[in-house]
């Protein structure tokens, strides 16, 4: 059986998780989601993007 999350749910649930269990505070979760949207904007964001999709590769396997 197969079941596809996507990257953004898992990671809210990561901050969910984190703000509940952790004790993190609310206003540092605003502010690094804050920096990952700013961030999205920069040079960065190709290099960001195809790291994150050859991590999930790499957990996936390969599929061919």
């Amino acid at each position: 059986m197969t079941v596809s999350l996507p990257l953004v749910l898992v990671l809210g649930l990561i901050a969910w998780g984190a703000v509940k269990f952790l004790g993190v505070r609310i206003w540092s979760v605003i502010v690094i989601a804050l920096f990952g949207f700013l961030l999205s904007r920069t040079f960065m964001a190709p290099v960001i993007d195809s790291g994150t999709r050859d991590g999930v590769d790499a957990i996936n396997g390969s599929h061919d």
